[in-house]
């Protein structure tokens, strides 16, 4: 699991590191690299392992994991902004499920949604209303050009969603074309959209921006976030929060 989550972050690991940081033998390393490579949950390449992105099992549940309590901070700030009876949009982001979860104590919520395990979760206490378009099971979504849903009566009001990157140039981006398609067309639903994400998002590589910058009405990260990058995304008047997490009995 920390070998995933490692890849999930940086990418790529290899062996040399990876032997230094359990203080086990290279050799070791390659047979946990090798079962991993079995289970389709990463690359094999000279000296190590990069992730590939067909890595479905438990990736979910692994991202979960990852920065768990900055997350949750980032979802308990986040909620403060919804109120009894809004219709709001979620995508399938792991911070987001930590939003679902403080979501509960709301009445009369609408929630559309392309996430499966935030529809589970909601589906007791709000109305949940999911988009259509093809399974992926690496993050319990629905995504691709054909997630569509029914808006009537005017647009959502809020709209959150996780992030592969972040740029004042580009706006709210992804790794993967149908990811993207799906956020794009939920976050045209919403009148303002909030991205939730943890600060290591803000280095990372992605190609599918899915929200502009003239459209996103704040971020809500960590601590960790530059104090350079919150001054470009203020110059482009988004609004920026930054929390810091503690942990939670």
């Amino acid at each position: 699991m920390e070998i995933l989550r490692l890849l999930d972050v940086e990418s790529r690991v290899s062996v040399t590191e990876l032997s230094s940081r359990f203080s086990i033998s290279p050799v070791t390393i390659r047979k946990d690299l090798e079962m991993l490579e079995r289970r389709r949950l990463l690359r094999r390449v000279r000296g190590g392992a990069v992730r590939t992105e067909c890595s479905d099992e438990g990736a979910f549940e692994l991202r979960l994991l990852h920065r768990a309590e900055v997350k949750r901070a980032i979802a308990r700030e986040a909620v403060r902004l919804v109120r009894d009876g809004d219709a709001i949009a979620l995508d399938c982001s792991t911070t987001c499920y930590y939003l679902a979860e403080q979501l509960r104590d709301r009445q009369g919520l609408v929630v559309v949604t392309n996430g499966l395990r935030a529809a589970e979760l909601l589906g007791s206490s709000a109305t949940v209303v999911l988009t259509g378009g093809t399974l992926r099971p690496s993050s319990w979504s629905l995504v691709g050009d054909d997630t569509d849903f029914p808006v009537r009566g005017g647009p959502l009001g809020l709209g959150f969603f996780g992030v592969r990157s972040v740029s004042p140039a580009h706006g709210l981006l992804e790794l993967s074309n149908e990811e993207g398609a799906a956020k794009r067309r939920l976050g045209a639903a919403c009148r303002d959209v909030y991205a939730l994400f943890d600060s290591s998002k803000v280095s990372r590589f992605a190609m599918y921006p899915f929200v502009p910058v003239d459209r996103i009405s704040g971020l809500i990260t960590d601590a960790g976030f530059p104090d350079g990058a919150v001054a470009a995304w203020r110059a482009a008047d988004v609004t920026v929060h930054r929390v810091t997490a503690v942990p939670q009995d």
